[in-house]
């Protein structure tokens, strides 16, 4: 989370966050980071009145860029360790698994139970009882953390997609405000991605089962953006 003097940037997982976190940090003046990966509910009082940006991205390859990036870590994180029964299983083994958490209570408990107990300053960061509630909704993970990231905004947060960074990120500045100076644009312009995995195109990940599955389980976010699978 970066709070400035016009907005609050709430930062998805793998959704383009890192880059815009170090673009906020170096070039708003007064940008300062508040936890991480920290959802709405948990905006401090007195910059609640702030309207919230954010990014989203395409689910199909959030769970790509997810599971590459966990599969390169020489220490996984104990969500992973779980879905993937310690590496053994390939991606369509693992998100299989990571879209059955809301109707999987062995699973999920075996999950929540290994998670931190409360909010810390890396990674995921997302606690065993803040993934609790997907239990029944009928979500798959990335819709479960948008719903958590932004649900408790106090008005509609101005939310862009990530795939059209950096423009995107202009567009969010000009919705609320906040100047875009000359070193933000020049960094725009040369800064590499930041905290991204190696992976080849994501269609090529699916089999026609799992691709449907996202569809289905992740409608939210799809819908809401105007995402499709291959695009």
């Amino acid at each position: 989370m970066i709070v400035t003097d016009r907005f609050v940037f709430l930062h998805l997982h793998k959704s383009g966050g890192s880059f815009v976190n170090e673009c906020l940090r170096l070039h708003v003046p007064g940008a300062r980071q508040i936890g991480y990966h920290l959802p709405a509910s948990l905006i401090p009082v007195g910059v609640r009145h702030l309207p919230v940006v954010g990014l989203v991205r395409n689910p199909w390859s959030y769970y790509v860029s997810w599971f590459s990036f966990q599969r390169e870590m020489s220490q996984p994180n104990a969500l992973f360790r779980v879905l993937s029964d310690d590496g053994r299983l390939d991606f369509s083994g693992t998100v299989n698994n990571m879209l059955d958490l809301g109707q999987d209570d062995a699973l999920l408990s075996r999950v929540t139970n290994l998670l931190p107990s409360g909010y810390g300053s890396r990674g995921l960061n997302l606690p065993g009882f803040a993934l609790a509630p997907i239990r029944g909704s009928g979500l798959g993970f990335y819709s479960f953390l948008y719903q958590y990231m932004y649900a408790a905004c106090a008005s509609p947060p101005h939310i862009g997609r990530m795939e059209g960074l950096p423009g995107e990120l202009l567009a969010l500045f000009d919705a609320t405000g906040q100047p875009a100076s000359a070193a933000l644009h020049e960094h725009l312009l040369r800064a590499p991605p930041v905290n991204t995995s190696r992976h080849g195109d994501y269609a090529t990940y699916y089999e026609p089962a799992l691709r449907d599955r996202v569809a289905a389980q992740d409608a939210l976010v799809i819908g809401q953006y105007g995402y499709a699978f291959g695009a």
